[in-house]
């Protein structure tokens, strides 16, 4: 019996040491962990139950037989962050540099099963030079194998991407498809297609940093939703965010202890909207004010700014917010923000997290190259998200809600339940200039005249009272009392229940 032990033991030693301990220095002297140091990391200490720790290929092409690693490159397995199940796979770069074989996949496929069975989410450490070439076509199987997963657990169970090292090729699709992609600055990147393949074919010269690093992905093409300074930094805010979501769709978010006060007055507020209407303001200030102890976990804070999206908690329940952010763009909307909130709004709906929307938007970017990409089909999805959504949404608008943009942010015709605005909100089809200008055309030689025609406008619709006598607008509420009124709504909507007609499923304008 303890010749048995002993070579369970020895098998285990074998298994953890990956690709040999002269890959696991190179990894660190990259200032990457490890594939177990990773996960050990990322759940609660002692959690961690390993499937599949010997599994190895089976692939006996170009001398493959004799190349036997138990585990073949990924650590599979479920824990706990802070009491809550996960299920989590770490693609081990020690042995063969991570790379995806049949295998591998297999054992990735098995847990995004158990996790779809279970309801637990499931969290993949990405650190891999891609398919396993040696393996040719099955490494290729073994992918959509993973694919298919994706998009199945897709609205059922939360699904995050860390990116902590390559993942290129066709690799880059399985993330692709997860609700939450992070990255580390400078230790990883994503692209369909290397800087080689690029040069051969455009001839541009281009580093696999420019072409798909965190700062591209997190900036420019919004394929990521953060990037972190390490492997530590990451892994540590991957378990804050999975602290603010549901294990799966059929649960709601977790309720934390809070140490706020649910009536708190922020006077400060009072005086948050600048008194010239032009003026920008943080609406960060807002979110932070208003949120339990201050705590916003923002999600793609480095892409489209003008517009803010991310969880915060009231009364200890997981809030979504989206807002316009003046301080960039005016807050206009355009393609980006668009795109950036209607997915964000559609994780949220998809799970059972209720929405805050805090408005401030002058209308829709104008120009030629948003009207030339689409800014209609684009403008469209967050209409459409908004829309679509079931969950409880409570709306204040704090100063500018013009034209089809004021429609378009969770307005009430939209099925919001609770919609407030500031004494200072302005709803009008648009700002009083632009409305005198296509009024009063024939006064425009008249600068005495356009300008009593101004002020007469401002004086009529500069203001949220018209809206609220219509009953597009619940209350007027005072600024200092926003946390109170908000978290009193979102409280009386906890046992909301609305079903959209039944559909195979709808057709989001792509």
């Amino acid at each position: 019996m303890t010749d048995i032990l002993a070579e369970l033991q020895n098998r285990r030693d074998v298994a953890r040491l990956g690709g040999g301990q002269k890959r696991i220095d190179a990894q660190h002297a990259k200032g990457k962990l490890t594939a177990r140091e990773r996960i050990e990391l990322l759940l609660d200490e002692g959690s961690f139950e390993e499937f599949d720790m010997f599994k190895s290929h089976r692939c006996t092409e170009f001398g493959m037989q004799d190349q036997q690693i138990p585990g073949d490159g990924v650590v599979t397995g479920w824990g706990t962050i802070n009491g809550r199940m996960v299920y989590v796979f770490s693609q081990d770069f020690t042995v063969f540099g991570g790379s995806l074989s049949e295998t591998h996949a297999e054992k990735i496929c098995k847990i995004m099963d158990m996790a779809m069975q279970n309801g637990a989410p499931v969290i993949g450490l990405n650190d891999s030079g891609g398919a396993r070439i040696q393996e040719g076509v099955a490494s290729l199987a073994g992918y959509a194998d993973v694919f298919q997963r994706n998009i199945m657990a897709s609205g059922v169970v939360p699904q995050i991407s860390v990116i902590m090292g390559p993942c290129a090729g066709g690799a880059v699709y399985s993330p692709a498809m997860t609700d939450f992609i992070f990255m580390v600055r400078d230790s990883s990147y994503m692209f369909v297609t290397g800087p080689d393949v690029v040069k051969t074919v455009t001839n541009e010269q281009v580093t696999a940093e420019e072409l798909g690093g965190a700062s591209t992905h997190t900036k420019k093409s919004s394929v990521a939703d953060g990037a972190f300074e390490n492997d530590v930094e990451a892994l540590a805010e991957v378990r804050r965010l999975v602290d603010f979501l549901p294990l799966n769709n059929r649960e709601k978010p977790p309720v934390r202890p809070f140490f706020d006060e649910v009536d708190r007055v922020e006077e400060s507020l009072d005086t948050l909207i600048p008194d010239n209407p032009n003026t920008p303001y943080d609406m960060k200030e807002l979110i932070h004010k208003i949120a339990d102890e201050g705590d916003f976990f923002e999600i793609q804070e480095d892409y489209a700014k003008n517009i803010l999206t991310g969880f915060i908690r009231m009364e200890g329940q997981t809030v979504g917010v989206v807002a316009n952010q003046p301080m960039v763009l005016a807050g206009c909307l355009d393609i980006d923000s668009s795109r950036k909130a209607a997915r964000f709004v559609r994780f949220c709906d998809a799970f059972e997290i209720p929405i805050l929307t805090l408005v401030d938007v002058p209308g829709f970017l104008p120009g030629t190259s948003q009207e030339y990409n689409g800014v209609i089909k684009h403008g469209a999805k967050l209409l459409f998200a908004y829309g679509e959504a079931t969950v409880p949404k409570v709306t204040v608008i704090t100063r500018k809600a013009y034209g089809g943009a004021y429609d378009v942010m969770a307005s009430k015709h939209l099925r919001g339940d609770f919609n407030y605005a500031w004494p200072t909100a302005e709803i009008a089809v648009m700002g009083a200039k632009g409305a005198v200008e296509i009024l009063y055309r024939n006064e425009l030689g008249d600068p005495d005249k356009i300008a009593a025609r101004t002020k007469d406008y401002e004086d009529r619709f500069a203001n949220p009272f018209v809206a609220a006598e219509k009953g597009f607008i619940d209350e007027v509420i005072q600024p200092h009392s926003t946390r109170r009124r908000v978290s009193r709504a979102f409280a009386s909507l906890r046992n909301k229940k609305l079903t959209n007609p039944w559909k195979k499923h709808d057709n989001i304008p792509l």
